[in-house]
């Protein structure tokens, strides 16, 4: 099937720009994610993934990681383990 549909959206250019560098990282150009995207709506007969608003504690919590604030490091996946006592 030729591909000859056009799709024009207006985006954040720091939001654009971040996840484009993930889509690099995972080997994917912007069009080939959306394809994804798209096809992701088209299986499921909807999003994917589900729509929320975070609750006051899950909105504290991704606002203070976002300033990077009560992040906690480790070196290994065996120290992370170790922390969560697993």
């Amino acid at each position: 099937m030729s591909k000859t549909a056009t799709v024009r959206a207006r985006i954040e250019p720091k939001l654009k720009q971040e996840v484009e560098s993930l889509f690099h990282v995972l080997g994917l150009s912007t069009t080939e994610a959306i394809n994804i995207f798209y096809r992701q709506v088209k299986l499921f007969h909807g999003l994917p993934f589900d729509v929320r608003i975070p609750n006051k504690e899950t909105k504290k919590i991704l606002q203070e990681s976002d300033r990077g604030e009560n992040l906690v490091h480790h070196n290994s996946l065996d120290d992370m383990f170790e922390t969560l006592g697993m």
